[in-house]
């Protein structure tokens, strides 16, 4: 096992120096000027690869090549984007990088309400607090039917929570919701994303993984061509969020899949952090049961809280 670390590129605050004093050994990256559904080109990969050979690391891990929300719904131009998302990763193995995390959540991709939680020992951590995200939910984006996706007690609380909230609080919570993340294909304010939900209302639990299905037995025999191992990100937080379908968030969700497309190049990233958001996800026995294809791993400590809320 190789100790990576997540760089966003050139304008990343953390410098590929500072990557390598933390003990760092490769680099897990992607070409996120890039992530709109086009192809990836080799000059664009070779740049990429240059930068960080050049500080002394290898680039491991390809995350992500975006997995544009046409190709989730399979609506528009998704068959182009799936050709396009192959040749991608054509780019990606002629380069040398033979691992590529991706995910396959609608709309939102990883989500979190607080992006600098102060911690008690001066530290801050990533946090998704559940009433702050009833508040955004029920009473600041006011989405259609969103009371029914929570109960009584967390909308009284979050009622309580947004008369307490500074003006600038809403913003901010908005920006780290619906407005943020590198690797996103695109970023909304609240029409667009109210819009982009209309997307999937008829799309089911079932009609989304049948998607995912579709998606990993095209992008999976690629890989085998070429030499990849595909390493999906589970769902984060692994739950539904916005009314929106989950496919990816259980042991169960991950067994569906491998049924579905046994092929051995189709795998799994381990994220502790998202997997260990759900109480019924036992992280020991799921990387005993899925070991080998376990293709990458994401080690993170993670503290559940009551009524949902982690960091």
């Amino acid at each position: 096992m190789k100790q990576t670390w997540r760089w966003f590129g050139p304008d990343d605050p953390v410098t590929l120096d500072h990557v390598r004093q933390a003990g760092a050994v490769g680099i897990v990256s992607a070409l996120h000027h890039m992530n709109r559904g086009q192809a990836w080109t080799d000059d664009e990969m070779q740049k990429r690869k240059v930068l960080i050979e050049k500080a002394g690391l290898s680039w491991n891990v390809v995350e992500s090549i975006a997995v544009p929300e046409a190709i989730k719904t399979r609506s528009g131009d998704f068959r182009q984007k799936i050709d396009n998302h192959k040749e991608s990763l054509r780019v990606v193995a002629r380069a040398g990088v033979k691992i590529c995390c991706y995910n396959f959540m609608a709309i939102t991709d990883w989500t979190r309400t607080d992006l600098d939680w102060p911690l008690a020992n001066g530290g801050t951590a990533l946090r998704f607090d559940m009433i702050d995200f009833c508040a955004y939910d029920v009473l600041v984006l006011k989405r259609r039917n969103a009371e029914a996706d929570h109960p009584p007690e967390r909308i009284a609380a979050a009622k309580q929570r947004l008369a307490s909230w500074p003006q600038s609080r809403a913003a901010q919570i908005e920006r780290n919701l619906i407005d943020w993340v590198p690797a996103r294909e695109a970023v909304y304010d609240r029409k667009s994303f109210l819009r982009q939900l209309d997307e999937y209302r008829d799309i089911s639990l079932e009609g989304l993984r049948e998607h995912l299905f579709l998606f990993v037995r095209e992008i999976a025999e690629t890989a085998e061509e070429v030499g990849i191992r595909l390493a999906i990100h589970p769902d984060d937080p692994p739950f539904p969020l916005f009314g929106l379908p989950r496919v990816n968030s259980t042991a169960e969700d991950t067994e569906k899949l491998f049924a579905a497309v046994p092929s051995p190049a189709n795998g799994i990233t381990l994220c502790t952090g998202s997997y260990g958001a759900n109480p019924k996800n036992d992280l020991v026995a799921m990387a005993r049961r899925f070991g080998p294809r376990v293709h990458f791993a994401h080690l993170r400590n993670t503290t559940r809280e009551p009524d949902g809320s982690f960091y």
